[in-house]
């Protein structure tokens, strides 16, 4: 996965974040469907760019981006902020 295959993947999952409010602001979909996948979304998000950040650091220290994997989603959602 490039460094475009992953902002491509936040660029849809950011639409799809937009659309869900949409309907929901228009009554299309329960606000607990909603949360849930609200919820999906954001962690698929952290996850995403946890990812970029990791292929980053390493182009950074010399490394192969391409070996920068995706962690966990306990491990993206423990970071301390």
């Amino acid at each position: 996965m490039t460094e475009q295959d992953v902002l491509a993947r936040i660029k849809q999952l950011v639409d799809a974040e937009h659309e869900l409010r949409a309907k929901a602001a228009a009554h299309e979909v329960d606000p607990v469907s909603e949360r849930k996948q609200l919820a999906e979304l954001e962690v698929l998000l952290d996850q995403c760019w946890d990812l970029l950040r990791h292929r980053r650091a390493r182009i950074d220290a010399g490394a192969s981006p391409d070996e920068a994997q995706v962690n966990t989603v306990g491990q993206v959602e423990g970071y301390l902020q």
